[in-house]
């Protein structure tokens, strides 16, 4: 397999990532959180479902009712949705260090789930890497943020999501499946409508937003998926971390944010526990 070339796209889909969180937070100032994740969710089922009628993909099968792709689906919808009420609602860094806790928490489930055999190694990295998230959360403490719990839930969700997929049995096309997450995604800003403040109509340059938005997600979903096809994941997986640096760079010159010791140590230690984490299953698979 062609690892470097994986690993070029995994960081591109990274910053794609990072680039879209940041384009939300900026929407975020001016309108409301439900009308973002309507918009984004039905524009992003709208240009997925333009590429599978292009690409043929089939558009109604009956396996999008197995239960796997349904937990799926369902489990894009929070974690996505979660995510974005944190990244509104918490500084971008923040968020984007928290959200990077997800690989533990995969690794979590297939302990429990999957029956996967997690030595003492990994389960001490996964201890090390939420005492990075308490780092970040700070409860009990006068600067914790309440909402930064939802970083948390999404990145639950989204592990979830991994799991899920692990469980797919049928062979569907990944532009099938991001269709009806994205479609759901978009149901639930319809959910948060009575929670929300008043919708605004967007002016120019929300529009503008938008399109970077939408653009840069489909551009990183794309460029995750060639790199999950052409690199070892054991190889390629680490750099899902670059998406916090593009993070913490595109939140510390375009928000200018300024991150604190405290969340900037939390972070390396998760990165650090993820990464040992990918390292020693790694040693594992070999060695079998």
């Amino acid at each position: 397999m062609d690892n470097l070339k994986g690993i070029l796209f995994m960081i591109l889909a990274m910053a794609g990532f990072a680039f879209e969180d940041l384009f939300i937070k900026i929407l975020s100032a001016d309108l409301p959180i439900s009308e973002i994740i309507i918009i984004l969710g039905f524009s992003g089922s709208i240009i997925f479902l333009l590429i599978g009628l292009f690409t043929r993909a089939p558009i109604f099968h009956r396996d999008l009712l197995t239960a796997p792709i349904i937990v799926r689906t369902l489990c894009e919808l929070f974690g996505a949705l979660f995510f974005v009420l944190a990244i509104a609602l918490t500084p971008l860094s923040s968020a984007s260090a928290i959200i990077q806790v997800m690989p533990l928490l995969v690794t979590i489930g297939a302990a429990i789930f999957f029956k996967e055999k997690v030595g003492w190694r990994r389960w001490s990295a996964v201890f090390v890497g939420f005492l990075g998230v308490l780092l970040i959360l700070r409860p009990g403490f006068g600067s914790f943020m309440p909402a930064s719990i939802f970083a948390l839930l999404g990145a639950m969700f989204l592990a979830g999501r991994d799991l899920a997929t692990r469980a797919i049995k049928v062979q569907l096309p990944s532009v099938t499946i991001s269709l009806y997450a994205f479609l759901a995604f978009g149901l639930s800003g319809l959910l948060l409508i009575p929670f929300s403040t008043e919708m605004i109509l967007p002016g120019s340059t929300q529009i503008i937003y938008f399109a970077g938005a939408s653009a840069f997600g489909v551009v990183a979903y794309y460029s995750i998926v060639i790199a999950a096809r052409t690199g070892e994941m054991s190889v390629i997986s680490p750099f899902r971390y670059s998406r916090l640096v593009f993070a913490l760079l595109l939140s510390v010159i375009i928000l200018s944010e300024r991150p604190d010791i405290l969340t900037l140590t939390g972070a390396a230690i998760i990165v650090a526990s993820g990464v040992y984490t990918f390292v020693r299953e790694n040693v594992l698979n070999k060695s079998k």
